[in-house]
């Protein structure tokens, strides 16, 4: 049995955790500066999100020195879990900002919508293993895009239209990703477009269609309107110059100029306060962590792990570039978090549990049976 454990600690890529650890360093800071600045004495956010990591730390151990085959063996019942979980919120769950996606636990809230996100990425590498891309490539986008839509729904009808974003364009991804033929990119490009248009007309509220005016047209005379998050956001990325303010010195965020600093503005809190050198590093971790994921791909041997550390890298990604193009002024504010810095124990602890279920494959993948 020890023999086991410490062959598993030996093929750990520790490379790969290392930079996941210092991400999570840089947004503790973050986090620890904002409450400061909130006058919040007893740094109540920033405990909660040091058991947050915890938590997922221990996940991630305990998912790594797993069998990730159960996960694929069981995926169906998680895809059915995960179904119960987004319509009892719609139900039970309570309204932040306009959006009806948590549970309360105590003092503490469960969002489902990032647990889904893992086990989306279960379904699609699952899916993906188990039949032959080049056959029949339109059946495989219908019953794909089909176990897609009923989250799709489920979230929009929150409304989170943010989150919906992020599965649909993870989707989208990964369907180029296996290689389909031009035509069928083609079709799919002219239902997105309907799409659009039809959750434009009866999906989105009022205040999401400001959003996504503001950004095409934004104004930065009308700064206490709806340009007000990007244009704070914007002035604290550039108020960072090369070396920050300093911890607990940043303008916008300690005067709480910044809006939900601790979550979706997290990165223009660490440009502010840590400079331009301090968002190199960030930039850097990730990019280590994405060359981890991809470097392992070519040695692993199962269709399911590829399919999943693929997917995995894959939504990390399109949920870091969102993020930071909303903070930079690139992208319209759509209300997501920064993996593995920002504030929230949902994000934090499904994005640690995507990287245990990585490290299993990587171990296994290493290790001669």
């Amino acid at each position: 049995m020890f023999h086991k454990f410490f062959l598993y600690l030996k093929n750990f890529d520790w490379i790969l955790f290392l930079s996941v650890l210092l991400l999570i360093c840089f947004g503790l800071a973050a986090i620890y500066s904002v409450a400061l600045g909130q006058g919040a004495i007893d740094l109540l956010n920033f405990k909660k999100q040091i058991f947050f990591v915890i938590i997922g730390l221990l996940l991630l151990f305990c998912l790594a020195f797993l069998d990730y085959h159960l996960l694929r063996n069981y995926s169906n019942y998680f895809f059915i879990l995960a179904v119960i979980l987004l319509l009892g919120v719609l139900v039970f769950g309570q309204t932040i900002h306009g959006t009806k996606g948590w549970f309360n636990i105590g003092s503490f809230g469960l969002q489902p919508i990032e647990f889904v996100k893992f086990v989306l990425i279960l379904f699609l590498a699952r899916y993906f293993s188990s039949v032959s891309i080049k056959t029949n490539p339109l059946k495989h986008i219908l019953l794909t895009g089909s176990g897609l839509s009923i989250f799709l729904v489920l979230v929009l009808a929150q409304p989170d239209f943010g989150s919906g974003l992020i599965l649909f364009l993870f989707w989208l991804a990964m369907i180029t990703l296996i290689g389909l033929n031009k035509r069928y990119l083609l079709s799919m490009v002219l239902i997105i477009v309907a799409i659009i248009a039809g959750t434009w007309l009866f999906f989105f509220k009022d205040y999401q269609k400001e959003r996504i005016i503001t950004f095409l047209n934004p104004s930065f005379s009308d700064s206490l309107d709806q340009s007000y998050n990007i244009s704070q956001a914007i002035i604290a990325v550039g108020s960072g110059r090369l070396t920050g303010r300093g911890i607990g010195f940043g303008s916008q965020s300690q005067l709480k100029f910044l809006p939900e600093a601790q979550t979706d503005f997290i990165f223009a809190v660490i440009a502010e306060e840590s400079g331009f050198i301090g968002v190199c590093l960030v930039i850097s971790f990730f990019a280590i962590f994405f060359y981890r994921c991809i470097h392992h791909l070519k040695k692993i041997n199962n269709d399911f792990g590829i399919f999943f550390i693929l997917s995995a890298t894959c939504l990390l990604f399109i949920e870091m570039f969102i993020n930071i193009g909303m903070n930079i002024g690139v992208l319209p504010v759509v209300g997501t978090s920064l993996p593995f810095l920002s504030y929230g124990g949902s994000a934090m602890i499904s994005s640690l549990m995507l990287v245990g279920v990585a490290e299993s494959i990587i171990i296994r993948s290493k290790i001669n049976y």
